[in-house]
This record gives C-alpha cells, structure tokens and sequence, in this order.
C-alpha cells in the first residue's frame, strides 16, 4: 500500500480540517499536485482537498469546526478554508456536463472516479486519505513513477474539453516529465490535430501558462516538442526557439537560477511577446532584455545601468544570440560595473550648462568614464 508521509500530511491544522469533514461523514482527500509531488519528493505549496460534501456543507463544517472558510470559488465548488493560518482550497466532486474548449458546465458528485475522469493527466488524478494512504482510481501512480504525462482517457477528447491542456501538456512535461523516454505519440498526435482550437483561449490563459512552463529547469525539450506540433508558431507566430537550449546551458554555466521572462525573451521579441498580455513591467523587462542583448554596451556597462542581478539577464541573453561562452571575465565586468558610481553630478557642470546641453554633457561625460573602466575621476573628467 502505497503512502505519503509528509509533514504537511500530519500538521495538526490540516488534520483538523479533515476531521471536519470526515467525522461528519464526508470524506476529505488530498489531490493533485500536492500529492503528485510528495510522491515526487518536490516541495508542496498548495493543499487541495476534495469531498463529496457540496459547498454549503463544506463552509457550514468548516465553521462549526471554529475554521474560517472563504467562498473562493464557490460557483465551481471550491471553499478556501484557512486553518491556523494555513489555507486549504476544498472542492466537492465533480463531473463535466458540457464544454466547449474553454471552460466546462459541471455539475457535483459523490463519486471520486467520476472526479477522477474530468482530470486532465494520470498523474494529477491521484488522492490521498487523510492518513496518507494514496487512493489511485486510473492507475496514474506507475505513469507518475515513470515521469509519463499521459492524458486520462482519449486524448484528443481531454484537448477538445480545454484546448489549454495542449499547452499545460508541454508544461508538465518540462517539469515532471522523463526527457529521454520522450513524448507520448499519442498525445502529440492528438495535440497537433487540434491546433485550431487554440485561437480561441484567452491570452491572459495562455501567457501564464507559458510562464510557468519557462519556469521549469529546463523547458527546452518541451518548447522544441511545442515548434515540432505547431502549437509555438499556433500561439506566438514568429516566435524563435533557436536561442533557448543555449541559454539554459549558459544559466547552469553562470549558477543562474531559472527565469522566466528571459527565457521568453530568449524566443520572443516584444511585439510577439505582447499578445500574451503580459504585466507592464514583465513586458519593460522583457523589451529592455531584447534591447540590450544586442547593444553595443560592454557587459561592465550592463553592470553598471542595471546591478549585477538584472545586468546578468542581458549578458546571459546576448551570449545565446551571439553563440559566446560564458567566462568567468563576464561575472567579474557585471560585478565590477555594479560597484561603480559616476563621480560627476549636474551641479558639477551648472552654470556653465543648463537644459538640454547639461544632459548631453553628462550622458558624454559618462560614456568616457565607461570607456575608460571606470578608472577617470571627477578631476580627470572635469579637466579634459
């Protein structure tokens, strides 16, 4: 018998919320990502409950457990209860009614296989009693210790119900997905079948979607998979991947952790990249990453503009471009150019300069002193 035994499993202010439900009769199961990554060994961050109690039953328990529940999302089922600080979303069994590929009607039910069946992956379809014990209904726990991401059901059927899950299939894969054993057939089959589907998803769905994808380890093997079904040029039409195996290999060279927006500058420029409808400042970054990767600043420049952290973004980013090694000299110019401060100040140059002639005295003022490693002082700058 298969069991979790994390410490999130036996807080005390989860058992409570359990034991809410489960001595009134009902029953609480962990599901979905909190228990596919315990079972993984990846941390847990979000704990999902399902029961066979309906909303009202769940917020009714919850306060007379002394717990606050939260009507979150209670059209969909979903009650966030809050225990000792420690949110727990409850959601009541479902089963799909009707969907069109982009949402579902569905309707509450008593039974987990039929909760089960609406899922999406295997692996995500598996539960967890409140002591541990894993209840797997289809059989998902061999595709999850294999790392197979494989659809629950026919798989062309699960795309049409919501054509995101083409997308989300690929985000999976760069995360939980076993990269020498390659993809399923099957479901890239499915997927590029059903491409026309994927115009009409909300752009907001999609850019998060891609975002968290980009955030994996190393997502190129999925965003190459993506090119190949057709589902890159589907979302971001004249997007490029060329650059993002050779800058995820020059991230693990420089100890640069996982970011996303580089990575997506890495296969978009901005006017590609804005039909995601990414936040203002996600898309500035992302403008700025571009611009600078191919400038013609020097990486101690980048340093100096932008601070060691944000001037390793378009070091990393022009590297891949430009196919260059990572070197050690590169760290150094960012973590120098981060460290220097411009000796010279507007009142250094006032009377004698004043509106636009001020800054362009600056900003010349400033060039030399880049140009010269930072080496020239006021006095040397001041007197030439």
């Amino acid at each position: 018998m298969t069991q979790i035994s994390e410490d999130w499993v036996t807080e005390p202010a989860t058992q409570r919320v359990c034991a809410a439900l489960t001595d009134a009769g009902y029953q609480a199961l962990f599901v979905g990502g909190c228990v596919r990554n315990a079972l993984l060994g990846a941390p847990v961050s979000d704990i999902d409950i399902a029961t066979n109690a309906r909303p009202d039953t769940v917020v009714e328990l919850a306060q007379k457990a002394g717990l606050k529940a939260i009507p979150t999302g209670i059209d969909h089922g979903t009650i966030t209860v809050v225990s000792q600080g420690i949110p727990h979303e409850i959601t009541t069994f479902r089963r799909d009614v009707e969907t069109d590929g982009r949402r579902a009607v569905v309707a509450f039910s008593d039974k987990v296989e039929e909760d089960a069946a609406r899922r999406d992956f295997t692996m995500n379809a598996m539960y967890a009693r409140p002591d541990g014990t894993i209840l797997d209904p289809l059989n998902g726990l061999p595709d999850l210790q294999a790392r197979r991401v494989r659809f629950i059901g026919t798989a062309a059927n699960r795309i049409r119900e919501d054509y995101l899950r083409s997308l989300r299939y690929f985000r999976f894969h760069a995360w939980y997905g076993d990269v020498e054993a390659g993809f399923d057939p099957d479901a890239l089959a499915a997927i590029a079948s059903n491409l026309d589907g994927l115009a009409g998803l909300s752009r907001e769905r999609v850019g998060a979607e891609l975002l968290k994808l980009l955030g994996a380890p190393d997502p190129a093997p999925s965003v190459a998979a993506m090119r190949s079904a057709g589902v890159l040029v589907q979302l971001l039409p004249g997007a490029d991947d060329r650059a993002l195996a050779p800058l995820i290999a020059l991230e693990q060279q420089a100890g640069a952790d996982p970011e996303p927006v580089r990575r997506l500058a890495a296969i978009a420029p901005p006017e590609v990249a804005k039909t995601l409808r990414l936040s203002r400042a996600q898309l500035q970054r992302l403008t700025r990453m571009r611009d600078e990767a191919s400038s013609p600043a020097s990486f101690a420049e980048l340093g100096f503009r932008y601070g060691e952290t944000d001037g390793l973004h378009e070091a990393l980013l022009r590297c891949a471009f430009l196919e260059m090694p990572w070197l050690d000299s590169i760290t150094h110019d960012l973590h120098v150019g981060a460290g220097a401060t411009f000796p010279i100040k507007a009142t250094d140059l006032i009377p004698e300069f004043t509106g636009p002639a001020l800054g362009k005295k600056l900003a010349d003022l400033e060039a030399k002193w880049i140009a010269s490693g930072f080496t020239l002082g006021r006095e040397d700058l001041l007197g030439g």
